[in-house]
């Protein structure tokens, strides 16, 4: 009956050949098709992408941390410099890897390999591409997250039983970033404007509180970092590390949420409005 149901109501191209309708509920063909591409020929970018975070936190964390002592946690407490940055650095690994995965993998699919167009005349729709690949960015994200955060539990970085929630909260956070990163790429065509991505994404880096407090900086550029999402999944996961909630979290909490809600709304829009013309 379903079957019958999408049928009559696809869409036709300009020469007569049947689209897929905005949903068929076959998600799990895109991410097995994923899973198979990145057992093939991406595991080992992927083993690098834990690693990146893991180096940061040994040089800066342990060597640097040596020489800058304590600094104040989220509730005022004295924290040591390498827990101090470690919830941070996975808030980074989290935007970096669903970055990623949302931005050069689908650039690469959608102008070369021609990916989603070949999907898309298949009974895909927008909608199943765009969740699929948004989940196998959640993937990366939860490997990312749970590998690290087991590198912190080894170090002695989280102090509350609160920590392990950084672990669902780093894949809400990969959620919202992958959510737009797809839907952004869209609108790429060339290499040159790609590098945009990156000349956003290494100041979030630097400037999000990542290594040092915001209050370090003056008042208007304070305003400017507060409204980067990166600094409210650095925030995010600081409070859950030692386990400090307040006001601020939910406000943290709902950034994301509007992020994860209009993402696949962006990114589906664009693939129907690209390919389904």
């Amino acid at each position: 009956m379903s079957t019958v149901s999408r049928t009559t109501t696809t869409e036709l191209t300009a020469d007569g050949r049947p689209l897929g309708a905005l949903y068929s509920g076959n998600i799990r063909a895109v991410i097995s098709r994923g899973l198979l591409a990145t057992k093939s020929t991406n595991w080992l970018v992927m083993v690098s992408g834990f690693f990146e975070p893991v180096l940061y936190l040994l040089s800066m964390g342990i060597g640097l941390g040596a020489l800058v002592g304590s600094v104040a946690g989220p509730d005022g407490r004295p924290l040591s410099y390498a827990a101090y940055i470690a919830p941070a650095l996975l808030a980074t690994s989290a935007m970096n890897g669903a970055v990623y995965d949302s931005t050069w993998n689908v650039f690469f699919k959608m102008n070369f390999a021609k990916l989603y167009q070949g999907m898309l005349y298949t009974s895909l729709g927008p909608l199943d591409v765009a969740l699929g690949e948004i989940f196998l960015a959640l993937l990366r994200g939860l490997l990312y997250a749970t590998g690290f955060t087991a590198v912190m539990a080894l170090m002695g970085l989280i102090t509350s039983p609160w920590g392990l929630l950084m672990i669902p909260a780093s894949v809400f956070i990969a959620f919202g970033f992958a959510s737009f990163g797809m839907g952004i790429t869209s609108f790429m065509k060339t290499f040159q404007q790609m590098d945009w991505i990156n000349f956003v994404m290494l100041p979030m880096f630097l400037f999000s509180a990542t290594f040092y407090p915001l209050t370090v900086y003056p008042e208007p550029i304070q305003w400017v970092i507060q409204v980067m999402p990166l600094w409210h999944g650095v925030e995010l996961l600081r409070e859950l590390s030692v386990g400090v909630f307040s006001l601020a979290t939910l406000g943290h909490i709902g950034y994301y949420l509007v992020m994860v809600m209009l993402g696949p709304v962006l990114t589906t829009g664009r693939l129907r409005r690209l390919f389904l013309r």
